[in-house]
């Protein structure tokens, strides 16, 4: 999607401090982090939220967690523990409409978080 941010940043055209990227995914630290380590996980194919996500292409959702997974483990987040978050639509929280899930860890995390 032209005017999308994170299209824009897995193009190359927005810089951005990748920490991890495959064939369908992408993952760099949030330039706004809300913990120690902050980092948004997002599908290289464009879907504002999962609801728009047409079953045949579900698969890409299996993509993000396993990437996730990926980064969890590679910076050894499970250890201390670490927040997953998916918001959708503007009331939850979605600030950019491209799916993406934040990665949080870091610090206490308290709960309700908003």
């Amino acid at each position: 999607m032209q005017d999308c941010i994170f299209c824009k940043i897995i193009a190359g055209q927005i810089p951005c401090s990748k920490v991890y990227e495959d064939e369908k995914t992408f993952v760099f630290k949030d330039i706004n982090p809300k913990a120690p380590t902050h980092l948004l996980a997002i599908p290289k194919e464009h879907f504002a939220t999962i609801q728009e996500i047409p079953l045949e292409k579900m698969g890409l959702v299996k993509d993000l967690f396993t990437s996730v997974s990926t980064i969890v483990k590679q910076f050894d987040l499970g250890a201390n523990g670490y927040r997953l978050v998916i918001n959708s639509g503007e009331q939850a929280g979605q600030a950019v409409p491209h799916l993406h899930a934040h990665i949080l860890a870091g610090r206490h995390l308290a709960w309700p978080p908003g």
